[in-house]
């Protein structure tokens, strides 16, 4: 696999898979060969517009395909957990969109899975990968920053309220939190780790998700992050970590492809512009065949561990948003 492209089978036909097959033709690491859906219809139209040649009309079908090393799950949330275990114990490595499953639970029964198989499997947290967030990783390792003292995330898209919708409909997995809000939950935990506190207030929609949560999380170091995520409103998108000495703030879309800044207590501010091919999406794809290519089972950028943790912080938030919702009905 070192010496050769990493054969992908795609799960899924939706919008974030074309994203992805997209990405990854901007890269020499991997190559879709293959694509799975629940009807041939599907699978024809997805691999004829990106040239690939295998075509399975049934998930299980998919996963059996002897020309594929890594499994992307690209469904629904709700699916995510199903999924990668289909594709798990077919002996496949695995790729899972984010967020990784709809619960703590269903996280921990992927990890067990692969790590019994001995297979690789990652959360597609495509934000870890990219340029300008390798950069903050420097920074923070580096201290330049000193004691990091406050971290804010926002997340906020516009919407038309129809019931059909994922993000509206509960059955596949919608509400802001889940679709949005793991982008500045999984932020803070990259930065500050799992909070010791967290303190929470959720709005719902018309069909029942929640429309707009907002987190306060505390840590045992006395820092502080301050998230956010709507289904109401085009937000800024942006984040900002804040030191003792120094503070970065990224553009807006923090999570995609983004200038950084460096801003020091004194002195002048350091700017580092944003240079990428494509959505950003190639990276995490780069990241999993070099991986693989190593003969790791799962990538330090995003551990296993850590994405169970954070599907943890994400139970918290939603068990106390329904209590809080509860109590002032």
């Amino acid at each position: 696999m070192a010496d050769s492209p990493v054969r992908w089978g795609i799960l899924g036909t939706g919008g974030i898979a074309s994203a992805f097959v997209a990405d990854l033709r901007l890269t020499d690491s991997g190559v879709a060969v293959a694509v799975g859906s629940r009807s041939q219809g599907s699978a024809d139209r997805f691999a004829g517009e990106f040239g690939i040649a295998n075509r399975h009309a049934s998930y299980s079908s998919l996963v059996a395909d002897p020309d594929v090393d890594v499994i992307y799950v690209a469904t629904p949330h709700p699916m995510h957990h199903d999924n990668a275990i289909l594709a798990l114990r077919a002996g496949k490595h695995v790729l899972v969109e984010k967020p990784f499953t709809m619960n703590a639970a269903e996280a921990r029964e992927i990890v067990r899975v692969a790590r019994e198989h001995g297979l690789f499997a990652m959360e597609a947290m495509w934000t870890r990968f990219l340029p300008h967030v390798a950069i903050i990783r420097d920074w923070l390792a580096g201290r330049v920053l000193g004691d990091v003292v406050t971290v804010t995330a926002d997340h906020g898209q516009w919407f038309a309220e129809d019931a059909g919708f994922r993000l509206f409909a509960p059955e596949l997995g919608g509400g802001a939190l889940l679709d949005l809000g793991i982008y500045p939950v999984s932020f803070a935990s990259m930065v500050l780790g799992t909070p010791s506190r967290i303190v929470c207030m959720s709005d719902p929609a018309f069909t029942g998700v929640d429309a707009q949560t907002s987190m306060l999380f505390g840590y045992g170091s006395g820092a502080q992050a301050v998230l956010t995520c709507t289904l109401r409103a085009k937000s800024p998108t942006r984040a900002t970590i804040v030191g003792s000495d120094a503070r970065i703030e990224i553009d807006g879309d923090f999570y995609a492809p983004a200038a950084v800044t460096l801003v020091p207590r004194n002195g002048d501010p350091v700017r580092v512009a944003s240079l990428h091919e494509g959505r950003g999406l190639r990276h995490q794809a780069d990241e999993v065949a070099g991986r693989l290519a190593a003969g790791d089972v799962e990538s330090p950028l995003m551990p296993l561990d850590e994405t169970i943790s954070i599907m943890e912080t994400m139970d918290t938030v939603q068990a106390r948003a329904q209590q809080n919702a509860r109590t002032t009905t």
